[in-house]
């Protein structure tokens, strides 16, 4: 859920500019347990994304709205964010146990693996054109009860 702050008009249509604090809405956040998405960025505050509109549904500045990500969206931004370093992983340690570097060279060559496929996915999240597939979309309005004065 977030708030929505202002609209973008571009080429592309109408984007709604959304403020998100994941804390809120989800428990694993709030508890200071969640899966890690975060961990390099170091941001525990409110995000501010860009979601597409549903088409029909009709929302204004200061509406609380539902966002998403298609599932298989977030299951190949999974897969880039942790599949990539862990495949470099895996495969550099392959490497060492071929060439026999033994415990200590395996695990200094899995690590640079680590950090390779890390790299390796943070420049393919940076190129546009995939990450034009991972905009949410507000998919409704979130009906908030009036507060007591």
């Amino acid at each position: 859920m977030g708030r929505i702050i202002a609209f973008v008009r571009d080429n592309d249509g109408v984007r709604a500019v959304v403020d998100v604090d994941a804390r809120e809405v989800c428990p694993r956040c709030a508890a200071g347990r969640g899966c890690g998405a975060g961990i390099f960025t170091g941001q525990q505050k409110t995000r501010r994304v860009e979601a597409r509109i549903a088409p029909g549904l009709d929302v204004a500045a200061g509406d609380t709205v539902r966002i998403e990500l298609a599932p298989r969206n977030v299951l190949r931004a999974a897969a880039i964010v942790y599949g990539l370093p862990l495949t470099g992983a895996a495969i550099a340690t392959a490497i060492a146990y071929l060439v026999g570097l033994g415990d200590a060279g395996a695990a200094a060559l899995a690590i640079l693996g680590l950090f390779a496929g890390l790299y390796a996915g943070r420049r393919r999240l940076d190129r546009q054109a995939c990450l034009a597939q991972f905009v949410p979309t507000v998919s409704g309005r979130v009906a908030t009860s009036a507060s007591p004065s």
